[in-house]
């Protein structure tokens, strides 16, 4: 439960009290007239600036307030009113036959400065003093300034931002939020264009929808809108955005419950908010004041062979601290599942690589101010004598959207999302599954990359298979690329198709590369160079070359031969 909540509406200076509370379930009665309303305004004797609002009408119905601007519903609600003034209360009350409104005038005469100038206030929107308010921006050198994890944590677990990674969306980094105490105005300054997730895209006020790595850019005008704090039993804070006028939000819409955002840290030149998005998951957002240069850790990544065979060892060096900054941790991922730290950043930490291969090691610093993260590749020329190759000469599911994760699927110029099953039948029983959608684009496509070091062996196996659900005539494509030719991929590319036969039926799918001939003339790809060690990533289109209007499908439990040292799922 909350102590008390606050809402600070447009029109006067003002706050919500706690959530409307509703004494019982109304039931519909007959049309009122205004002869029958009536509610009492009591002051609340624990606290001079919040009042008490309450139905007392002759007849029965659902009583809604219009206090201020700020709308509430039930039989009782509270509201709070830091500063002096005269402010309308209407109260409407709906029954079956129709409903009526009573307004009467409230006056309060003392100011609320204790809250006024409290550090909360001071510290988001700049105090009494900011006439202009205090300007906010995406931290977006930050590790984590965007994040996404399950309900209830920091929405840091499952992803979080590098620094600069959402830059290519062309949104959201020169987006900024200011709040102003002087009539709890909240603009958001997002130059016509805002960054939004899938299931926020359809929203009728966003128009000229465009998918951007993931997410959708939208075009779309904010209004006018305010802010609120909510303090909570343990002293903690929520931030509550409003407006009329549509959606609003704090620079990226995740489709928070409520608009309401938890408060994890409020400090002069920091904040950082989690809320519960419209998918029920978790998603933090950082910030900082615009046009503050944070105080940064400077430090180099050294990676030295140790002489031992396969043995490396990595730390930083050349390190510098400004003045009040320490380092806590430094995190050392070597890019082969082992992630080992040290307290000690003078201290370097050695692994020994089995498998030859290009590995990514990421190094995490965990400095008092903020986490920084950056990455190197060690290149492993040959396997340790005491590695045994494990290949299997059989098929492998890479992924079912359900519980077996071996690879991830992603999009490029589409969306690629985890959905309910539309039709839970023979031959596909699974409770989830992935949707395809494109929008305007030939070469959309669905892709599965293997990590550093791994490629498909054709040699055995030559056969890809999934389960597709989509409308009769559509054309569905496989495609094997090797990435390291970049934007020349498709040039060594090759591909096999499939055309759907049934609308809205469930069919299993062969993708047979058995003498298959590459976009460069090589025949039977299987018996290549290309059957072995080049092949690392399946693209996956519908459609291919249609790049006007959307074009989806489903698609299930993507399987292929199994790849050398890969040696379980994720579950």
């Amino acid at each position: 439960m909350y102590k008390f909540g606050i809402i600070l509406v447009l029109t006067s200076l003002l706050f919500v009290g706690c959530d409307p509370q509703e004494d019982d379930v109304p039931n519909i009665g007959s049309a009122p007239d205004e002869s029958q309303l009536d509610f009492t305004i009591t002051q609340d004797s624990e606290d001079e600036f919040n009042y008490i609002f309450e139905n007392t009408s002759s007849v029965t119905g659902i009583a809604t307030w219009d206090i201020n601007g700020s709308r509430l519903v039930g039989n009782q609600v509270t509201q709070r009113f830091p500063l002096p003034g005269d402010h309308e209360i209407t109260m409407t009350l709906a029954t079956k036959g129709g409903s009526a409104s009573i307004t009467k005038t409230l006056t309060t005469e003392n100011t609320d400065y204790a809250f006024l100038e409290s550090d909360e206030m001071k510290l988001l929107s700049g105090g009494v003093d900011a006439l202009d308010g205090k300007t906010w921006v995406l931290d977006s050198l930050a590790a984590g300034h965007i994040g996404v994890g399950p309900a209830g944590s920091d929405g840091l677990e499952w992803w979080a931002a590098t620094p600069l990674e959402k830059q290519g969306v062309g949104v959201l980094y020169d987006d900024k939020m200011t709040f102003k105490l002087i009539g709890f105005e909240f603009i958001l300054e997002n130059h016509g264009e805002s960054y939004v997730k899938s299931f926020q895209k359809d929203n009728a006020a966003y128009s000229n929808q465009e998918e951007r790595e993931g997410d959708w850019k939208v075009d779309f005008m904010p209004g006018q809108a305010t802010w609120s704090l909510e303090e909570t039993d343990d002293g903690g804070w929520n931030l509550i955005l409003s407006s009329p006028d549509g959606p609003i939000f704090p620079i990226f819409d995740v489709g928070a419950v409520g608009n309401k955002y938890e408060i994890l840290t409020l400090e002069e030149n920091k904040l950082e908010l989690v809320a519960t998005g419209g998918d029920d998951n978790a998603w933090h957002l950082k910030f900082i004041p615009e046009g503050y240069v944070k105080p940064q850790v400077e430090y180099e990544i050294e990676v030295t062979p140790t002489g031992n065979i396969n043995e490396y060892a990595v730390g930083i060096t050349n390190v510098a601290l400004p003045e009040g900054i320490s380092i806590s941790k430094v995190i050392v991922d070597f890019g082969n599942g082992t992630i080992l730290e040290t307290s000690d950043f003078t201290e370097a930490l050695t692994e020994t690589y089995m498998r030859a291969a290009p590995y990514t090691v990421t190094v995490s610093v965990v400095a008092s101010n903020e986490t920084l993260s950056s990455s190197t590749t060690i290149n492993v020329e040959e396997n340790h004598p005491d590695y045994e190759p494990f290949l299997l000469d059989e098929m492998i599911v890479y992924n079912d959207f359900s519980e077996v994760m071996t690879f991830s699927v992603q999009g490029q110029d589409c969306s690629v999302s985890v959905v309910n099953n539309p039709d839970r039948v023979y031959p596909n029983k699974s409770a989830m599954v992935a949707l395809y959608s494109k929008t305007n684009q030939q070469w959309a496509n669905a892709y599965m990359e293997l990590p550093a070091g791994y490629r498909f062996d054709l040699r055995s196996i030559s056969t890809f298979k999934m389960k597709v659900y989509g409308e009769a005539g559509q054309e569905i494509l496989l495609k094997l690329e090797n990435t390291d030719l970049g934007g020349n991929a498709w040039t060594t590319g090759v591909e096999a198709r499939y055309t759907i036969l049934n609308s809205n039926t469930w069919e299993v799918v062969e993708f047979d590369f058995n003498g298959a001939t590459a976009a460069d003339g090589t025949t039977d790809v299987t018996n290549s160079d290309y059957g072995y060690g080049y092949y690392n990533v399946i693209r996956i289109m519908c459609n291919p070359g249609n790049g006007e209007g959307t074009h989806e499908f489903y698609f299930d439990d993507l399987s292929g031969p199994h790849i050398e040292g890969i040696k379980s799922a994720q579950l």
